[in-house]
């Protein structure tokens, strides 16, 4: 329930958001009834972001169809990655209408904190994924590690962060004896999320025209 909105609280509190990440003009994947776009006032360097969103008929996020390459000077998406059928796709896709040296900045619901061991998710039956940072083993059958899957798109982009999000979160196994365990994201606070910030590569200006010359 309005997660854009809870990770702008703490968003707000650091400068990078600020002066590096939320510069220029962006798009909001999957943004719907609770944009960025909002808080465009919020963040001074953010002149504006675009809401992109399939129940505005804008159209698969997947392929982004209709949307040129380096467009944009950001990118984010709350959310809306666990929705899609290849998230591998999508964020080629995400990669590809970003400008050189602009972010994307992506969360995804945390598979232990969010799904807590049952898939399909009791939460939200419309998840075709789970997300983990990274681990050895997992027990859904529809997980994906953020870290292997970012780790494929190495050539294109730089990790700047990958942050577990679990402000206001509650340990199901620890308040079992006082209450019964629910869909924490639905309450104004809690975030049970993975958040990852990536940089597009600048464009090797000087390796490109040996490229060319060689040809």
């Amino acid at each position: 329930m309005d997660e854009q909105s809870k990770s702008i609280k703490r968003r707000f509190n650091d400068g990078s958001f600020h002066t590096r990440y939320l510069v220029g003009r962006g798009i909001d994947i999957g943004g719907g009834p609770d944009p960025i776009g909002q808080y465009v006032r919020v963040f001074p360097l953010m002149l504006s972001a675009q809401t992109w969103d399939i129940d505005k008929g804008d159209g698969d996020a997947q392929f982004m169809h209709g949307v040129k390459d380096n467009t944009y000077d950001f990118l984010v998406s709350s959310h809306c990655l666990e929705h899609i059928v290849n998230p591998q796709e999508a964020i080629y896709n995400w990669i590809r209408i970003v400008k050189p040296g602009g972010f994307l900045i992506v969360t995804v619901p945390d598979e232990d904190m969010y799904e807590g061991g049952v898939f399909p998710s009791r939460w939200n039956d419309d998840h075709k994924h789970t997300f983990t940072i990274h681990k050895d083993k997992s027990w859904s059958p529809a997980s994906i590690n953020v870290l292997d899957l970012l780790i494929k798109f190495s050539s294109q982009i730089n990790i700047e962060r990958i942050t577990l999000v679990k402000d206001f979160y509650r340990n199901p196994e620890v308040f079992k004896h006082f209450q019964e365990e629910f869909d924490q994201t639905m309450t104004p606070n809690a975030e049970c999320a993975i958040e990852f910030v990536v940089q597009k590569k600048e464009i090797d200006n000087e390796r490109e025209e040996k490229s060319i010359g060689d040809t």
